[in-house]
């Protein structure tokens, strides 16, 4: 069976569409300051390269003098030596200072013409990965993602400053030593250079086209290694709770693996493409050179005109090396971008409509009507869910694992968008507002809080930044959290660590309900807030969560059955269809899924106490057991 040909890469725009679609970020509309900027930097890389040109003819004029000095002779020089050649050397180094200040000068002005264009792009790319999608981060690995990001910021600057810094000036240099060569000596030095030039870059092309696919796998395994060592470490709780230091080193140690082989190739190519332009290059150089030679023999030049030639070949074998340096880091720089750009131009799967209104506040009353969705077409997770959420009232979302419970949360909040049917507020379908305004009005408790890694004060104001230091420590205290926090050495200054590592549960439980209550918002979701707590911790957080959602619409989801008895209405979701509905009392007396629900977690915490009191039973025993033992010792 003949197998399956790989799907061919998909094709990298070039530098001349890169920089067209870099351009509106290179050319500083707007900022006149910038672009006067531009044009100065331009400017003086046309000055510096002409005093580039003098140089050479410096090196030849003193080389001449001297021999005209010396009239051939061996021996002492005569006095007369002091005169014209030293002027020549003070002309010379003269010179080298003009080009390297021009140039420092050049390189200075357009820094923030270059670092403004990066800003823009990488804040524009920032601002669209929040736009995107649910659905895409859950996809993407965060380590990847913002790895992308850096390595396109990095690739802008890259490819603006040696665009412009270093292949622009370069250019003008190899005309202008064509044309030197041309008018000192003849054509054939200039064919020569150009015949150099153009095997050198010949050939540094179709060397740097090999390098290519070896430095794109050393970037997939960057990329891979990077990614492993972040998710790694974000579960770094989780990584020990099974004793898995050994997997997750072997599994980042196969990632650098790759990484290791792919740029042990790359170093390896790269002496192979260096070894290549220094061969060319030098039978260039030796090529100009006997034809110099010969011309002094056959008296058509001077010394003075040899060391012009070799001086200017020398000058441009720098700009040459950059040469070979330019384009590999341009063809990097284009891959770099390119991944960029591919999110950049992304389309996100929810955006507003067009002139889309913002929501109208009202009673807050919530509707689902007829509401199917599927994450996979192949997977209905929703079929036909239609309940209300009345003003001021509490409905609960109860049911098995995967019924489809979270996915409400998500649909409301429009991370998502169903297949069929719609979601309202206040008879505003919420596919037709704008998402801001959705969102202001309605607040989050999730299961799993992640706090930012900053302190306990910025993400309590998260909820609303503009809030005052007394609203932060009233909703502090409402969510029965000022205690802990004014008993800390730092107070709210204290930082949470990454993920709010450094808090407990219930700590972390009750910045979230503090930021929600800062928010105000009139619709309120728990997301089973309680259910990764302890009991005691779990009652506490109730109350804090009852106090937050008296008067507000509340849609609660639960997994612990025990804290939504007090719901107005309890629906029980299993399979993606609403199973029964009805108040805690009223469920029960049906004897269904609920009340199957309720008796199965009675009866697993009944175990749980039982297994609770023997434990404490068994350590009472420990210790009178060891009481007893110290005054048979005491006795003996």
């Amino acid at each position: 069976m003949t197998p399956t040909p790989e799907p061919a890469p998909e094709a990298r725009p070039g530098l001349v569409a890169t920089y067209r679609r870099l351009w509106p970020y290179l050319w500083p509309y707007g900022r006149p300051d910038l672009q006067r900027r531009v044009f100065l930097a331009f400017g003086l890389l046309l000055v510096a390269k002409l005093v580039t040109m003098v140089t050479p003819f410096t090196f030849k004029w003193i080389t001449d003098a001297l021999v005209a000095a010396v009239g051939g002779k061996e021996g002492t020089l005569p006095t007369g030596i002091f005169a014209a050649p030293m002027a020549l050397i003070a002309i010379y180094g003269a010179s080298r200072i003009l080009m390297a200040g021009l140039t420092q000068a050049r390189d200075g002005l357009f820094a923030k013409v270059a670092m403004h264009a990066v800003r823009r792009l990488a804040l524009k790319t920032f601002q669209h990965m929040h736009q995107l999608s649910l659905r895409f981060h859950l996809e993407r690995k965060t380590g990847g993602l913002t790895r992308v990001l850096e390595r396109g910021r990095s690739g802008i600057e890259e490819l603006s400053r040696l665009m412009v810094l270093t292949l622009v000036p370069t250019i003008v240099e190899f005309a202008l030593v064509l044309g030197v060569l041309a008018y000192e000596f003849d054509w054939t030095y200039s064919a020569v250079v150009f015949v150099m030039v153009a095997a050198y870059l010949g050939f540094t092309y179709k060397a740097t086209e090999w390098r290519i696919a070896i430095r794109r796998r050393m970037n997939e395994s960057d990329t891979d290694a990077n990614s492993k060592s972040v998710d790694s470490l974000l579960n770094y709780e989780t990584v020990k709770y099974f004793g898995a230091e050994t997997r997750e080193t072997q599994r980042f140690d196969g990632a650098m693996a790759k990484y290791e082989k792919a740029s042990t190739q790359t170093y390896v190519s790269l002496a192979v493409l260096n070894a290549g332009q220094a061969l060319i290059f030098t039978l260039g150089m030796t090529a100009v050179m006997w034809l110099a030679a010969r011309d002094i023999l056959a008296g058509r030049t001077t010394i003075g005109g040899f060391v012009l030639a070799n001086t200017m070949l020398v000058q441009l074998s720098m700009p040459l090396n950059f040469m070979g340096m330019i384009y590999r880091e341009i063809k990097q720089a284009l891959i770099d971008i390119d991944d960029m750009f591919r999110i950049l131009h992304r389309n996100p799967e929810i955006a507003d409509r067009p002139n889309a209104p913002a929501l109208v506040p009202g009673p807050a009353e919530v509707r689902f009507e007829d509401v199917h969705f599927a994450y996979n077409p192949d997977r209905p997770i929703l079929r036909g869910v239609s309940f209300a959420v009345p003003s001021g009232k509490t409905v609960a979302i109860v049911g098995p694992s995967g019924a489809g419970k979270s996915t409400l949360s998500r649909l409301l909040f429009r991370f998502y968008e169903p297949q069929a049917g719609r979601i309202t507020i206040d008879g505003q379908d919420i596919a037709a507002i704008r998402q801001d305004s959705l969102r202001a009005a309605i607040g989050m408790v999730p299961q799993d809080t992640v706090l930012f890694n900053d302190t306990i004060g910025y993400n309590i104001r998260y909820g609303r930044w503009e809030a005052t230091e007394a609203e932060v420590r009233e909703a502090a205290r409402l969510a029965q959290i000022d205690r802990f926090i004014e008993s800390l050495p730092e107070g709210y200054d204290t930082p949470v660590g990454e993920r709010g590592l450094k808090l407990s549960g219930g700590e972390k439980q009750r910045v979230a309900i503090a930021r929600t209550i800062l928010k105000g918002p009139p619709i309120l979701v728990l997301d089973e807030a309680t259910s990764a707590l302890d009991s005691f911790t779990e009652s506490q957080i109730q109350d804090a969560l009852d106090r937050i959602a008296r008067g507000r619409t509340t849609l609660v989801i639960a997994h612990r059955l025990s804290t939504v008895v007090d719901a107005d209405q309890i629906l029980v979701l299993d399979k993606g269809v609403i199973v029964e509905r009805g108040t805690h009392a009223a469920l029960l007396d049906q004897d269904g899924v609920y009340a199957a629900l309720w008796n199965r977690q009675r009866e697993a915490d009944a175990a749980r106490a039982a297994l609770r009191r023997a434990e404490e039973e068994a350590e009472r025993v420990r210790v009178e057991v060891r009481g007893v033992r110290g005054k048979v010792m005491v006795a003996e």
